[in-house]
C-alpha cells in the first residue's frame, strides 16, 4: 500500500464545498419498524465534495437513516432530496443509477463470486466500458490487494479485504455520493487507519461526497468536515468536526476524555448538555 499522510485535516476542496448547494438534503425524515419509530424528524444535508459524519451510540438510528436515504426503507414522512431531485421512496436500484451508492454495515460482499465479479456487480447499471475499465484500475490503485486477489472468491478474503472490496464495488457504480456504514467494524486499528486514509483520498481525488456512519468517533471526526450527533432517532448536535472535537460532551462521551481536576463520575449518571 502506498504511504499516505497521517494528518487528515479539511482540504481546500471541502472549503469550496461549503459555498455550494447541498447534494443531499433530508427534511423532517421519520422512519419506523412497524409501530416502533426509529427516526424522529431528522433534517441534515451534505454539500458537494464534503465528508459528513453521523455519530451516535448503538440504536441511535444511524443505520436506519442510511437505509432510508438509499431506498431500502421508505420514510413515514419527510423528504429526501438528491442532486436537487426529490428521491423520497424511490427504489434502491434507481438511486444507484442517479449516482448514490451505499456501502452497508457488515460489507455484504457476494462470497461465492470472485473479487473481479463483485466489482463488476458494482458497475451493473453502466454500459460505458472504457470508463468502467478506468474506474476498475483506479480502485486497484486504492486497494492493490484486490488486484492480487481478483480471481479469488470474496468469501475467502479477510475482513479488512472484504471492506476494501465493498468500498471499491461502490466506486464502480461511479457515484456522486457514497453512504458508508461502519467501515471500521471488526477491523484492527492499523487497518482502520488505512481504510480512513483511503476514504479521504477518494474524496480528495474525485470530489465525491461521503456520508459516514462510524462508531470510532475520533477517526471519524479527524476525517470528516462536518458532523451530526444522533441520539434516540434525533439530531441533537451539529457543527464542523473541528469544533465538535472541542466540545466537552463530545470529548467525554465520544472521545473518552475527562476534564482534568474534575472528580470522576459514573458515565450513566452524567447528563449531556444537549438533553
Amino acid at each position: 500500500m502506498t504511504e499516505m499522510p497521517t494528518t487528515m485535516s479539511a482540504t481546500s476542496a471541502s472549503a469550496a464545498a461549503n459555498t455550494s448547494s447541498a447534494l443531499l438534503r433530508l427534511t423532517n425524515i421519520e422512519s419506523a419498524y412497524g409501530p416502533v419509530k426509529a427516526i424522529r424528524g431528522v433534517s441534515l444535508e451534505v454539500k458537494k465534495g464534503q465528508i459528513v459524519t453521523l455519530l451516535g451510540s448503538n440504536g441511535a438510528g444511524k443505520t436506519t437513516l442510511l437505509k432510508t436515504i438509499s431506498g431500502i426503507m421508505d420514510p413515514v414522512r419527510g423528504t429526501v432530496e438528491f442532486a436537487k431531485q426529490d428521491i423520497t421512496g424511490l427504489e434502491a436500484s434507481d438511486l444507484v443509477k442517479k449516482g448514490l451508492s451505499h456501502v452497508p454495515e457488515g460489507r455484504e460482499v457476494f462470497p461465492m463470486l470472485t473479487v473481479y465479479e463483485n466489482l463488476m456487480m458494482g458497475a451493473y447499471t453502466r454500459n460505458d466500458r472504457d470508463a468502467i475499465a478506468r474506474d476498475l484500475e483506479q480502485s486497484y490503485r486504492y486497494f492493490p490487494i484486490l488486484k492480487e486477489r481478483e480471481n479469488q472468491a470474496a468469501g475467502l478474503l479477510s475482513g479488512g479485504q472484504q471492506q476494501m472490496l465493498a468500498i471499491a464495488r461502490a466506486l464502480l457504480a461511479d457515484p456522486q455520493m457514497i453512504l458508508m456504514d461502519e467501515p471500521s467494524l471488526g477491523l484492527s486499528p492499523k487497518l482502520t487507519k488505512e481504510i480512513f486514509q483511503i476514504i479521504r483520498m477518494i474524496n480528495q481525488d474525485s470530489g465525491r461526497s461521503i456520508l459516514l456512519v462510524e462508531q470510532n468517533a475520533s477517526i471519524a471526526l479527524q476525517t470528516a468536515d462536518f458532523g451530526y450527533i444522533m441520539e434516540n432517532g434525533r439530531i441533537v448536535m451539529q457543527d464542523t468536526c473541528e469544533r465538535l472535537m472541542q466540545k466537552d460532551d463530545i470529548q467525554e462521551f465520544y472521545l473518552g476524555m475527562k476534564q482534568e481536576g474534575v472528580r470522576a463520575e459514573r458515565r450513566w449518571k452524567k447528563k449531556k448538555t444537549w438533553r
